[in-house]
C-alpha cells in the first residue's frame, strides 16, 4: 500500500474531529477510526470489549511490540469544525483537534506509513488506540488495554507512546498523579440567625482542612512537580423536600512524585473525627490502591449531621526514564525532521501514562502535536502544518527505533 499523503493524513483528522465523541460517547468516532485503519492498510483492526479503537501493524508473535495508546473521547463542547487559514498556515478548530485526537491521528497516518512489510522486515508489531473514557477520570480505555497486555494474555510492551498534545519538538516524561475527593453533608434545616453554622460551613471546612495541609507539605518544595496542589472544582448548598440542608463539595489533588496517598487520608481521617459531632466515630477507609477503578465510600453520622465521603480517580505521579531507545530515538527524529532542539517537558496533569505505567515498567513517552494550553478551551484548534510534521518525526523515530536490536 502507497505512503499516506499530506492531504489523506489531514482529512483523517478532520472527519475524526468532526464526530462528537465525549467521554461515555465514542462509539461513532470508534468505529469510523477502525474503518479508517482497515483503509489505510491495516492488518487487524476492531472495536474492543471497552469499546477503544484499535489498529494492529506487523505479525502478534513479533520479537517487541509498542503500543501507541492515544484517547479518543473528548470534554464536552460544540466548536464549529472548520479549517481558517492563518498567518501561521492552516489550523483546524474543533473540539479534541488538540485533546488529543490530533496525537492520535498521527499515530494512525504513521503506523500506516511504515505498513506490514516494514513491520515484519523489523520483527515489530504496533499496536495503535484510540482509549475510551481518559478524560473521564476513569480510564476505562487504558485500564482494558493495560490488563490485555499483562504478560500473560500478551506480552508486556517494549515501547509504550502516549498520545498528547507536547508540539513537535518536545517530549513529555512525567506527570503529577490525582486524587478526587467528594463530600455532601446534610443536616436538619435550621435558621441562618440560629446559634450553630450553616451546612455550607462543613464544606468550607474541608476545603480549609486540605487547602492548609497542602500549604504546609508544600513549605520547601519549590517546583511545581514536587507539590501538592489541590483545586476547588465545585461547591454547592441547598434544602430538599424534606426539609434539611446539603452541602457538597469537590475537591481535586494534584499529587507529586513518591506521595504516601493513605497517610494523607490518614490525617484527613483523624481531623474529620475530632471534627465529627455525631455520636458514632466514623468508620476508617481501607486503603486506597491505584489499580481501583471503583470510588470508595462512606457514610456516617446521625439525623444531627450525616456525612458521605467519596475517594476516587486516584493515579500516583509518574517520570519515565530518558536513557531508553525510545527517547533517543525521538531526539534524533526531532532533529532529523524539524530545525528545533528537542525538550524534555513534565505535566502537571494526568494521563494514560499514569495508568499503564506503574503496571507494564517499560520505556514510555508521550507525544503529539498541539499546544496543550488550548486543551478543553472553547479556541481549540490545532495547526495542520506541525500535525503532517509531527507525523513526520514520530515514522522516522519508529524507523529508528526498528534498527535498534
Amino acid at each position: 500500500m502507497p505512503e499516506i499523503s499530506r492531504a489523506e493524513s489531514v482529512d483523517l483528522l478532520t472527519r475524526l474531529v468532526a464526530i462528537p465523541s465525549f467521554s461515555h460517547q465514542e462509539s461513532e468516532a470508534s468505529n469510523y477510526l477502525v474503518d479508517a485503519m482497515r483503509g489505510f492498510g491495516f492488518e487487524r483492526s476492531q472495536v474492543d470489549a471497552a469499546g477503544n479503537a484499535v489498529g494492529e501493524i506487523g505479525a502478534v508473535g513479533a520479537g517487541r511490540t509498542v503500543v501507541l495508546l492515544g484517547h479518543i473521547d473528548t470534554v464536552f463542547g460544540d466548536i464549529p469544525v472548520r479549517v481558517e487559514n492563518c498567518r501561521e498556515g492552516p489550523m483546524l478548530f474543533g473540539r479534541g483537534s488538540v485533546d488529543a485526537k490530533g496525537p492520535l491521528a498521527t499515530f494512525t497516518a504513521a503506523a500506516a506509513r511504515l505498513g506490514g512489510d516494514w513491520a515484519r522486515q523489523h520483527d515489530i508489531r504496533l499496536v495503535v488506540v484510540g482509549a475510551v473514557e481518559e478524560e473521564a477520570a476513569t480510564s476505562k480505555g487504558a485500564r482494558f488495554i493495560r490488563d490485555r497486555f499483562n504478560g500473560k494474555q500478551e506480552p508486556v510492551p517494549d515501547y509504550c507512546l502516549i498520545g498528547e498534545p507536547s508540539g513537535t519538538t518536545r517530549i513529555t516524561l512525567a506527570y503529577m498523579g490525582r486524587l478526587l475527593l467528594e463530600m455532601k453533608a446534610d443536616q436538619p434545616m435550621m435558621h441562618s440567625a440560629g446559634p450553630n453554622p450553616g451546612i455550607a460551613t462543613s464544606a468550607v471546612d474541608l476545603w480549609n482542612w486540605v487547602n492548609g495541609h497542602a500549604a504546609c507539605f508544600n513549605r520547601e518544595r519549590a517546583g511545581t512537580f514536587d507539590q501538592m496542589r489541590p483545586s476547588l472544582r465545585e461547591i454547592r448548598s441547598w434544602t430538599d423536600e424534606n426539609m434539611r440542608d446539603l452541602a457538597w463539595i469537590k475537591i481535586g489533588i494534584r499529587l507529586p512524585l513518591n506521595f504516601d496517598v493513605n497517610a494523607f487520608l490518614a490525617n484527613l481521617w483523624q481531623w474529620v473525627c475530632e471534627n465529627e459531632v455525631g455520636r458514632t466515630p466514623p468508620p476508617e477507609p481501607p486503603p486506597i490502591e491505584a489499580a481501583d477503578a471503583e470510588p470508595q465510600e462512606i457514610q456516617f453520622g446521625d439525623d444531627e449531621l450525616k456525612l458521605k465521603f467519596r475517594l476516587f480517580g486516584y493515579e500516583p505521579a509518574w517520570r519515565s526514564s530518558r536513557n531508553s531507545a525510545l527517547v533517543r530515538s525521538f531526539l534524533a527524529a526531532i532533529r532529523d525532521q524539524t530545525a528545533e532542539r528537542p525538550r524534555f517537558v513534565s505535566k502537571s496533569g494526568t494521563s494514560d501514562m499514569n495508568v499503564v505505567g506503574p503496571a507494564w515498567q517499560c520505556p514510555i513517552a508521550a507525544y503529539g502535536p498541539g499546544d496543550s494550553n488550548l486543551d478543553h478551551t472553547p479556541n481549540e484548534h490545532i495547526s495542520l502544518d506541525e500535525y503532517w510534521q509531527a507525523i513526520q518525526v514520530l515514522e522516522t523515530a519508529l524507523r529508528r527505533l526498528g534498527q535498534q536490536s
